[in-house]
């Protein structure tokens, strides 16, 4: 990357600061999942996209960018900051991501064809040696992990859905009101 002595320098004081935070207890279990920092038509662009069990919410997002804009008050040079959430369809980029989110539906796509498709689809079911194991309706797929190119979590809005309504049932029964 090129960088122009001060860019290199917002940029090193931004990690310092993103390392600082995961270790910061007044944001317990905060995860970085991704961070880039890079000059953009003579603006330092720095972004970072987090994540926490439970979620994360605009008032953490706001948090985390006034954290970091503070420490990077001193620097006269100009830089713009985008803090943002990981969303539900997360991307997993480390071996850990994917034993986290066992048994949460995933996207993979590979860098070559395995079974006839680079993208496959299932249900998360660890790492296994050097490989990522989602199941399938074909069974369980190992996907050796120096082939993924990209990989993240699925969204299933109509499994929320029938959840919801499972819980709902639940809470109210199958009363029906009469007047």
């Amino acid at each position: 990357m090129r960088t122009s002595g001060g860019s290199v320098e917002i940029t090193r004081a931004f990690e310092r600061e993103l390392d600082a935070l995961a270790h910061d207890a007044s944001f317990a279990e905060l995860e970085v999942v991704r961070h880039h920092a890079r000059p953009v038509r003579g603006v330092t662009e720095l972004s970072v996209t987090i994540d926490r069990r439970g979620g994360v919410d605009l008032a953490l997002c706001e948090r985390v960018a006034g954290r970091i804009s503070a420490h990077l008050a001193a620097f006269d040079e100009p830089y713009t900051l985008e803090v943002e959430s990981a969303g539900l369809d997360r991307p997993l980029l480390r071996p850990e991501h994917f034993g986290r989110f066992v048994g949460e539906r995933a996207r993979i796509v590979t860098s070559l064809a395995i079974n006839g498709t680079k993208t496959h689809r299932g249900v998360l079911r660890g790492v296994r040696g050097d490989a990522v194991v989602i199941e399938t309706e074909n069974g369980e797929l190992p996907l050796p992990m120096p082939t993924i190119k990209s990989a993240n979590l699925e969204y299933d809005a109509r499994a929320d859905l029938q959840r919801d309504k499972r819980e709902r049932k639940k809470t109210h029964g199958n009363s029906r009101y009469r007047s």
